[in-house]
């Protein structure tokens, strides 16, 4: 044991009885009292009924006594230490200095700690103070390694310390009384905006008290970009618009100019006035892109020479700049929920530019009724103008659950016009439903030529989830994420479908999703198959149930997108997209942190997009700003066709991503793609000290706050006291045994019962 023994002695009970009887036998005896006291209750004279009284209960108290049987127990006991975790904030925060032009946050608590020592010696005998270093996991620290070593974390989580704290306390054999936290309160995960019910349901399931210690002070003069808010993507020579916010402390009166550049090149400039010392504030660029593809743009400030921190002056991002909208026209047999969330998704892509149409009513409805109460608001069906006039002007023609046979909305008489805007380069999706392929009631389908598949068949209605084939597991519009393992992965996680249209492959057809289970013609049934006609393209998908993936979920519950990847994709391929070029050069991510290494992923394809494995790939990183390479590989793409390179970090700034790839003496083609390195993470970005959140902690904690490592004092700690606990053997020393205690009972038992008889009771 830590502590030294001590000897003490307590009081107990010796009566070999269980305790139930030990309580019915006290509960009878009481009552005995009870009901002697009852009896006397008419007594005339007080002093007689106050002794008969006072007597009666002295005899049960002193047979009570012999039940339980008290004695003296001797024994030998220790108070065990109780633990005491001392905290120390060691992320890169901590570096910023305490007070202008003074020592750093982590020096302060190496002095604050050094200070501490004699209030630790004193309490040695109860506590052991054991230091951690949060970096930001748990780890012993020495108070030295604190006062010499620049802590380095890039994050702050506070809330994963509490775990953290909760997991250690359970692995350990000594009980932990309280914890002191040092830190400046700079959390920028969980915690940012503030402690929630989350982080105070951890604090409680904890059980011990936390104090927390605001390291720093105000006054520092920093200036920051603490965000840029801007969308993924522009279209190009249409404006986009960055919202910056510029966050500066120590600068009030002055102008601050902010620049926008695009890869050195500047692109705006505006000029802030601050007129408060802790000013915060939104400067919006407002820019046309004159190209496609992936660019870094930069903000920046200057760097004035007495600020805290420089490298917060300027952020970079990424922007993908892709051509105008693309002109979807949308065309459903019938409201149906497969309708309803398809043409919900194109109408929020803002790339894409819908006219969509369902089958409200037919050729019998009238348009000019003679009653005006009869009149329909509903426009007749403008197929003529769509398909022969207008059918040119659409890149992709969507036809779902379409097959009419009304001569007034049948398509019939379009089939020339649908055939051959198809064959001259347009996009044709067909989906299935209840009136689709051999379940049409329509006699001729005008779409049948330029299909990849035709109609075998009525509907299978039983439940399945569609298998991806070995062309879909390679296939663009199918890739649910990068390589064929994630893909795989992917589909499978994405939940069955309600039945599907029964069809053949055409010949030259590519099959991407097969039925599991269903067969036409001795093969598995296809769900989903694409081709090229002509100069076009087409694609059938034989269900109208892919609303289903839309409800998908990964395991930390949000959404997995991979309904919206799925039509992306398919309407990418069908305007043959650029980007899905046999070779594929993403920066994955497009943003990197500082100090992490630059990752690109490479998908080599053959021209007819199968996989080429083995194929040779250069991959240059160049500095967009001078053209500059800063660092070349040359990688063998794996059996699936994909290969991920890392270049280690480079300096801030963007970059330009460069791949060729080749297979056996042919080229495979040429990528690009842009990657912005930041020059600070979240954790540099904001030199202030978060006091609110560390005071807020400590009530939710029931623990103290400390404005100031110097105003800490042990002795003002909330801390749970140790228990003491048996170390050595003990000794029972019977009580109830001696003569006199017989003595006692005999005599008030005697004296009251000749009361009793003297008063005519007896």
């Amino acid at each position: 044991m830590e502590s030294q023994a001590i000897d003490t002695w307590k009081v107990v009970s010796l009566s070999p009885l269980p305790a139930w009887a030990v309580v019915l036998l006290a509960v009878a005896l009481l009552c005995g009292v009870g009901f002697a006291a009852w009896g006397v209750r008419r007594e005339a004279s007080t002093l007689r009924r106050w002794l008969l009284w006072v007597f009666r209960l002295a005899a049960g108290l002193v047979a009570l006594g012999f039940l339980l049987e008290p004695g003296i127990r001797r024994m030998q006991v220790a108070k065990v230490k109780n633990r005491v975790a001392v905290l120390i904030d060691r992320s890169a925060s901590m570096s910023f200095p305490s007070t202008p032009g003074g020592q750093t946050r982590s020096e302060v608590v190496a002095e604050a700690l050094d200070a501490l020592g004699p209030e630790m010696e004193a309490l040695k005998d109860r506590f052991s103070f054991d230091l951690f270093g949060v970096d930001p996991e748990l780890a012993p620290i020495a108070i030295e390694t604190i006062r010499s070593q620049p802590p380095t974390a890039g994050r702050t989580d506070l809330l994963s310390v509490v775990r953290s704290l909760k997991a250690e306390e359970s692995a350990s054999t000594r009980k932990l009384a309280g914890v002191i936290w040092f830190s400046d309160g700079a959390d920028n995960t969980d915690l940012a905006q503030g402690l929630t019910a989350r982080a105070k349901t951890s604090l409680k399931d904890l059980g011990v008290p936390v104090s927390t210690v605001a390291v720093g002070q105000g006054g520092l003069k920093d200036l920051a970009i603490d965000a840029v808010r801007v969308d993924d993507f522009a279209f190009v020579r249409n404006s986009v618009t960055a919202e910056v916010e510029v966050h500066a402390r120590g600068f009030s009166g002055q102008s601050v100019p902010v620049v926008l550049r695009r890869e050195g090149q500047t692109v705006a400039t505006k000029v802030v006035q601050l007129t408060e010392d802790d000013d915060a504030q939104v400067v919006k660029f407002t820019f046309t892109p004159d190209q496609t593809g992936r660019f870094v743009y930069t903000v920046s400030m200057p760097v004035f020479p007495d600020e805290a921190v420089a490298e917060n002056n300027a952020r970079s991002f990424s922007l993908k700049v892709i051509r105008d909208r693309v002109r979807v026209l949308l065309v459903a047999g019938r409201p149906t929920w497969d309708e309803r969330f398809l043409r919900g998704l194109l109408r929020q892509d803002a790339n894409v530019d819908l006219i969509s149409f369902y089958i409200l009513r037919n050729s019998a409805d009238e348009s000019g009724a003679y009653d005006d109460r009869t009149e329909l608001s509903l426009i007749p069906f403008p197929h003529e103008e769509i398909f022969r006039t207008k059918i040119s002007t659409f890149d992709v023609i969507m036809i779902l659950n379409f097959g009419n046979e009304d001569r007034g909305v049948a398509l019939t008489n379009y089939d020339t016009d649908l055939r051959e805007y198809v064959k001259n380069g347009g996009a044709l999706v067909y989906v299935g439903g209840d009136h689709s392929f051999g379940d049409s009631p329509a006699p001729v389908n005008p779409f049948a030529e330029v299909l990849p598949v035709e109609a075998a068949g009525t509907a299978d209605v039983s439940v399945f989830k569609p298998r991806l084939t070995a062309d879909g597991l390679r296939h663009p519009i199918t890739a649910l994420a990068t390589g064929t393992t994630s893909t795989a992965a992917g589909w499978d996680e994405l939940p069955p479908l309600p039945g599907a249209n029964m069809t053949r492959a055409k010949t030259g057809a590519t099959v991407l999703l097969d039925h599991p289970f269903a067969m036409v013609g001795g093969k598995s049934a296809p769900v989903l198959a694409i081709w090229e006609y002509g100069r076009g393209r087409s694609l059938a998908l034989m269900t109208d149930s892919s609303w289903y993936w839309a409800f998908t979920a990964h395991a930390l519950g949000t959404p997995t997108r991979s309904y919206e990847r799925f039509w992306n994709n398919a309407v990418r391929w069908l305007v043959r997209d650029p980007e899905l070029t046999t070779l594929g050069v993403t920066a994955d991510p497009p943003s990197v942190e500082p100090g992490k290494p630059v990752s690109i992923s490479v998908v080599a394809r053959t021209p007819d997009y199968q996989v080429a494995p083995g194929a040779v790939i250069d991959v240059e990183l160049r500095s967009a700003d001078d053209g500059k390479v800063v660092g070349t590989q040359q990688v063998i793409a794996g059996s699936d066709g994909t290969v991920r390179v890392d270049f280690p970090p480079p300096p801030p700034g963007a970059y330009k991503v460069v791949g060729k790839a080749s297979k056996d003496g042919h080229s495979l083609g040429e990528s690009t793609d842009a990657v912005a390195v930041r020059a600070v993470g979240p954790e540099l970005a904001d030199a202030r000290v978060n006091s609110t959140l560390l005071k807020d902690l400590a009530t939710a904690a029931r623990g103290k706050f400390f404005e100031s490592p110097s105003a800490l004092s042990l002795s003002d700690l909330p801390l749970t006291e140790p228990p003491l606990v048996e170390v050595g053997r003990s000794k029972d020393q019977p009580l109830w045994d001696r003569w006199y205690w017989l003595a006692l009972m005999v005599l008030v038992v005697g004296t009251e019962w000749a009361m009793r008889r003297r008063f005519g009771y007896i």
